[in-house]
């Protein structure tokens, strides 16, 4: 189909448009624009990471163009962009030219409601996944909901009098002084209902991956293990911002990284769910993830405390440091094997109890085996443990020249 063809421009324009905003914010003097305002590292990175969203809704239209999940995600990968271009147009009208630009206050205008749309598409996305359809007909009222607070939402900020949401700079032109404090009042209920309406759609998906069975569990699992990196990987990156100047070095270079990174994990793991006819095994992928970083957390807290420590412990007798950090990378390095073992012990036995079993049993027939020398009976023991680990519906045991 045409349209389905077309729908590879999405990426396209996504790309343009974010290249134009920050052509355009770049093109302000530093001198005249709010440090906080100015392009750096990150704002390029974004602009990449909303192709990607892009890129993946125009695989999953050209693959499901009846499912609702790939057309969210090109209007994700070209709604974040088209408002970064209009908040850099105002930003550009204001700061960098004397005279103004023509639409500058238009362009503001449209920002301020525009870019408070995008919490509705996170509803409309956590309500449909992963089939396009809401999970019952119940759920279908939350988004009609969601889409009239998202009408009056938007009505709200942009009829409200006074400076523009989001961007105090401006007046709003289209402001109505006789409404008075109604549609201040009506932003805040929106407000009030997007919250609602996001742990409601969270809801949502925790009851459909309850009932959910075979390639459908696979691809929640997929969805759920992306949003949960990205969420870490977006408080790691506010916390390096918030306690470390990142404006110079590598640390930079980090924290752009973990931007980028908290912004591609969604559309990468719903690619995956999505256009991957065999899924490969998410549970794998979650163990390892659990297993890596609960070591990275402890060998980073047993580093930092080891070397407090022994800079305590030689400051008497020394001033230099470098004994301490030689020390503390030592212990360290002793402790990633055995730290290890235990960590995957314990998320063995806590998240995956039946795999944890089939392991017990295995090790506990290995040490019978080394014992028996009985063929009969190691046989019998043999069914036995295959029976209780893998759970067949039957066991056959092949041995030269006889079936048992």
């Amino acid at each position: 189909m045409r349209g389905v063809r077309l729908v590879w421009l999405v990426p396209v324009l996504s790309a343009v448009i974010g290249l134009a905003s920050n052509l355009l914010l770049a093109a302000v003097p530093d001198d005249r624009l709010p440090k906080v305002d100015r392009l750096d590292a990150i704002d390029v990175l974004f602009a990449l990471g909303f192709v990607a969203y892009a890129v993946v809704g125009a695989l999953i239209v050209s693959r499901h163009p009846r499912n609702a999940v790939g057309w969210l995600f090109c209007a994700f990968g070209v709604l974040y962009p088209a408002v970064g271009l209009l908040w850099s147009y105002g930003t550009y009208g204001l700061y960098a030219t004397d005279g103004g630009l023509p639409g500058q206050e238009a362009a503001a205008w449209t920002f301020a409601w525009a870019g408070e749309l995008a919490f509705f598409l996170v509803i409309f996305l956590l309500l449909l996944f992963p089939d396009g359809r809401f999970a019952t007909r119940g759920w279908r009222w939350a988004g009609v909901v969601a889409g009239v607070t998202a009408l009056l939402f938007a009505v709200g900020i942009a009829f409200d009098p006074g400076p523009l949401y989001t961007f105090e700079a401006y007046a709003n032109p289209l402001g109505i002084d006789a409404a008075g404090n109604s549609l201040e009042v009506l932003v805040d209920v929106g407000s009030v209902l997007v919250s609602v309406l996001l742990v409601a759609s969270g809801v949502s998906l925790v009851l459909r991956f309850r009932r959910a069975r075979g390639i459908e569990r696979l691809q929640l699992k997929w969805f759920a293990a992306g949003t949960a990196l990205a969420i870490v990987l977006v408080v790691v990156f506010s916390t390096l911002e918030q306690a470390f100047d990142t404006d110079h070095g590598a640390l930079e270079l980090v924290t752009s990284v973990l931007a980028l990174a908290s912004l591609t994990v969604i559309p990468v793991a719903v690619g995956i769910a999505m256009l991957k006819d065999r899924l490969y095994d998410i549970d794998v992928v979650i163990n390892r993830t659990l297993v890596y970083g609960a070591l990275t957390a402890t060998l980073v807290g047993a580093y930092v405390g080891i070397v407090l420590l022994l800079q305590l412990a030689v400051s008497p007798l020394t001033e230099d440091s470098g004994l301490a950090i030689a020390g503390s990378t030592l212990a360290v390095a002793a402790l990633v094997r055995p730290a290890r073992a235990s960590i995957q012990r314990f998320v063995d036995r806590r998240f995956y109890r039946s795999r944890y079993d089939a392991a017990r049993t295995l090790a506990g027939f290995g040490a019978r085996v080394r014992d028996e020398v009985e063929l009969e009976a190691l046989s019998a023991e043999l069914r036995v443990v295959v029976g209780a680990t893998m759970q067949p519906e039957h066991v056959s045991l092949w041995l030269r020249g006889a079936l048992r």
